[in-house]
């Protein structure tokens, strides 16, 4: 017997199909492109006004090692924001489900195959400059992964080891133009603990879902007021390179940023210590990244006239 037309047997379900735009869109949110254009821009904004202040401006942008350079921190960034995404994606779920909906209009699958030619390229980009270069992102991407898969699960060696990764984008230029300054590893302490700082933010915002997954992170295993009294012993220890940064006439006005880092730590403390739901540690998050941007911006006012004399150079 035929069915009639109401009791057609329904066509099998159909995966919604997505245009490139929609993926490549989902891509970016998952690679955070925001956060590499940031890396990217301090990368040349430390070559040009830290690293070496006395070469012509265009001859740092025209450097062909230092365009690989970035090109490689580039694609080993967003490989490990790929790895990292495909470990949280429960996580994420709960806890942000509108982030994590956007991130899997790309397949698993997919996610993969990009994240192991990110790696390739970011490597041979890396042996474009050197093969101490190559063997440095290669490290880099191990270091990568060992975090997404182990050490973010453990309370102290994930804060320690999710500050230290993201500072080594840093120590790839650092060490390429061999620039060791009193001025360079201080900046570097300060930025260690604020680093740290937007950690454990960051735990505080997603330990629901840390919870859920049996992330031992700090705010999980140590409670959300042994946290913030560590966010407060962090905030403390920041002020000890800032006041040193005060004193180092080579500052410049980049030295205003600092009085504003300095002045903004009370503030902070107090909204930490009022805090109490998931948005209010959404808002202090963003706060720590705007004064990380800041801080990346502020690079320029190291020495204005080196702005203006390179303007006129090029």
């Amino acid at each position: 017997m035929v069915p009639g037309p109401k009791e057609q047997t329904q066509p099998p379900h159909k995966k919604k199909k997505y245009s490139f735009l929609f993926k490549f869109l989902s891509m970016l949110s998952v690679v955070r492109g925001y956060n590499i254009a940031v890396i990217v821009l301090a990368q040349y904004l430390a070559a040009i006004f830290i690293f070496s202040p006395e070469k012509p401006l265009k001859e740092i942008i025209l450097n062909l090692d230092l365009y690989f350079i970035v090109l490689a921190t580039i694609c080993v960034i967003a490989a490990g924001y790929i790895i990292n995404n495909f470990y949280d994606t429960k996580t994420d779920q709960i806890n942000k489900p509108l982030k994590s909906r956007i991130d899997n209009i790309v397949g698993q699958e997919t996610k993969i195959r990009i994240y192991f030619l990110l790696n390739f390229i970011g490597v041979a980009f890396g042996f474009l400059v050197s093969w101490r270069a190559a063997v440095f992102f290669a490290f880099y991407i191990f270091l990568i992964w060992l975090y997404s898969h182990k050490l973010k699960k453990y309370p102290l060696m994930g804060l320690f080891s999710s500050a230290i990764l993201s500072i080594l984008p840093f120590f790839a230029v650092f060490v390429y133009y061999k620039n060791f300054s009193t001025l360079i590893f201080t900046f570097a302490a300060y930025l260690f603990f604020v680093l740290m700082i937007r950690q454990l933010l960051k735990d505080l915002e997603n330990i629901k879902g840390d919870i859920v997954q049996d992330y031992q992170t700090i705010a999980v295993k140590y409670g959300e007021r042994f946290t913030k009294m560590l966010i407060t012993l962090l905030v403390l220890l920041t002020l000890n390179p800032i006041y040193f940064l005060w004193k180092y006439p080579e500052m410049g006005m980049m030295k205003y940023y600092f009085y504003l880092a300095g002045i903004f730590s009370l503030p902070f403390l107090f909204l930490v210590w009022k805090a109490e739901t998931k948005k209010h540690y959404v808002i202090l998050h963003n706060l720590i990244k705007l004064l990380i941007f800041l801080g990346v911006m502020s690079i320029m006012l190291l020495d204005t006239s080196v702005i203006i004399k390179r303007i006129l150079g090029l």
